[in-house]
């Protein structure tokens, strides 16, 4: 669901860069309103994705980039052997710790991304063979980044949930608001 987001203070370009990585973490947020872990977990679609494997995966990416950005290790270290781990809950897992995590995660890239001295200023792209060599990104590009990945999981989110029950992102927040939609 598409929500407003107001418009940024005179000259706040990182105030609205947030405003819109929360806007669609909302999404996200939305999509699991009201559903069980089991819910949460099921994968209704074509697509291997649940709802809170999607969760789990933002979470852990937006934690990950705001780590490199810091110069440190992502909390959570990915590769072969654990990759297929990136979309599913594991053990001790559920949806609350998650969005719990997640909550943490964001005040830590607002705290960031204000702290900076310039969104101008860059950090080094991983050695992944995705990336260039030697890439360097920055700040606003990480910010923007986050925007995109949130965004099009925010889309999945919207598409599995209305795979599990019908609900519509309009229909689960005037459920949530004691409101009728339509």
């Amino acid at each position: 669901m598409v929500t407003h987001v107001p418009t940024e203070a005179p000259g706040d370009e990182r105030g609205a860069l947030l405003a819109f990585i929360e806007e669609q973490r909302g999404g996200i947020r939305r999509a699991l309103l009201g559903l069980t872990e089991e819910q949460a977990a099921s994968r209704p679609s074509a697509s291997e994705l649940s709802l809170s494997g999607l969760l789990k995966h933002v979470a852990e990416v937006e934690q990950g980039w705001i780590a490199r950005a810091k110069g440190e290790a992502p909390a959570v270290k990915r590769d072969q052997s654990n990759w297929h781990e990136c979309f599913v809950l594991v053990e001790g897992e559920t949806v609350a710790s998650q969005l719990a995590q997640w909550e943490k995660t964001a005040a830590e890239t607002e705290a960031f991304l204000r702290s900076v001295p310039s969104l101008d200023d860059t950090f080094s792209l991983p050695p992944d063979p995705w990336f260039p060599p030697e890439g360097r990104v920055s700040m606003r590009w990480l910010a923007l980044h986050l925007i995109r990945e949130t965004a099009r999981h925010a889309g999945h989110a919207d598409i599995v949930r209305e795979s599990l029950d019908g609900a519509t992102a309009f229909e689960l927040v005037a459920k949530e608001q004691g409101t009728s939609w339509g």
